[in-house]
């Protein structure tokens, strides 16, 4: 296949939902750990495809919904300090803290703007060298090396206005909190295709040997999505459990090396807390020493204090697969994108959002439009 469409061939799509179901035997449960892929198995149906014994459940793969309350309201704070120009991805804007967003720290009159690079941060930094510029770093290991090379390039270039508040999570630790839980019914994964573009393949190996569970790298179309369940469903049914690459396309065994160094050099592993499941050690980012001046969090040191999510959200537990958003009370009710009680109702990757947006309600066992559900 050469071109974009044909990844999205109706006629194509059906013949490999039709050698899922010939393949399956007995029940099965896959997650798709990227919020993007959830997003296309919403949008395009695919669940519906499927025979009824093989169920996706969404994984933890937004980081947008994963950011902790703290560290949202850490960003407000910092964001409001009148010497900041603080950016950050649109997404992150209107995410929930537990008083306020970041959007609401811009109606207060705090400076703060959507960048799409954290390049475009340390551009602004050059040029209003008289404020200091934050950049709010989120991201699985997709986004860390772009991060990484701003804040290389910041102190190559002598830029000391410029720094970042650092948010970085990590897959396979996620992955492993997921499968030791008492609650976990992931039996496969299908894994992020463009985390393994930068990281490769080789990390997953031990939790696949560990767990018994297949790990299929897949990319983001139907019927990379199709294959890459097919993949797994062959896995399960023989009664194996390999790290296997969908996405040959654009993922390598070993990753791109160039990118992991610049990590490396830039980034120390650490713990970090996830918002919705707490806290898993060895699962995030943090500036090493040698860049720790450009650590907002030691340059604007905030007090922040411990806030609990709403009693209604049940965000922890979809972004664990345990719950569908649909099973939420507060879902597209109290729940929307426009008042948001949990983060994945907001980000463009959040399985709440898609079903919100793709009309994905279930009720008497049939998929119906939000609309008319509230009819």
């Amino acid at each position: 296949m050469k071109f974009l469409d044909e990844y999205r061939d109706f006629d194509a799509v059906q013949k490999m939902a039709n050698a899922i179901r010939r393949t399956t035997t007995r029940p099965w449960t896959l997650m798709e750990v990227c919020g993007g892929q959830t997003h296309t198995i919403v949008k395009t149906g695919l669940q519906e495809l499927l025979p009824e014994t093989v169920t996706l459940v969404h994984g933890p793969g937004c980081p947008v919904c994963v950011t902790p309350l703290a560290m949202i309201d850490r960003a407000v704070a910092i964001a409001l300090r009148p010497e900041v120009i603080f950016c950050s991805f649109g997404d992150m804007l209107r995410v929930p803290g537990s008083t306020q967003s970041l959007f609401d720290a811009k109606a207060l009159g705090a400076d703060v703007r959507i960048v799409y690079s954290p390049l475009d941060a340390l551009d602004l930094a050059r040029s209003n060298s008289n404020r200091e510029v934050v950049f709010f770093a989120v991201g699985f290991e997709t986004t860390a090396p772009a991060n990484a090379m701003a804040v290389w390039e910041a102190n190559r270039q002598g830029v000391f206005n410029f720094s970042m508040l650092v948010s970085h999570v990590l897959v396979p630790p996620a992955m492993e909190t997921i499968l030791s839980s008492s609650d976990c019914r992931v039996q496969a994964f299908l894994a992020a295709g463009h985390v393994c573009m930068v990281m490769g393949l080789e990390e997953y190996m031990p939790i696949s040997r560990k767990y018994g569970v297949p790990i299929v790298v897949t990319g983001f179309e139907p019927l990379d999505l199709l294959e890459g369940v097919q993949m797994a469903i062959a896995q399960l049914e023989s009664g194996r459990a390999e790290v296997e690459n969908q996405y040959a396309r654009a993922v390598r065994r070993s990753g791109n090396v160039e990118a992991q160094q610049r990590i490396r050099d830039v980034f120390e592993v650490a713990r970090r807390a996830w918002r919705g499941i707490g806290e898993i050690p060895a699962s995030g980012l943090r500036l090493c020493e040698a860049y720790s001046r450009f650590d907002a969090e030691l340059r604007f040191p905030v007090e922040v204090c411990d806030a609990e999510e709403s009693k209604e959200c049940i965000a922890g537990l979809v972004l664990q697969g345990i719950r569908k958003p649909y099973e939420c009370p507060a879902f597209g009710m109290h729940c929307t994108p426009d008042n948001p009680l949990g983060a994945p109702m907001v980000s463009s990757e959040g399985a709440c959002a898609a079903y919100f947006h793709f009309g994905r309600r279930k009720d008497d066992n049939s998929v119906v439009s939000i609309a008319a559900a509230r009819s």
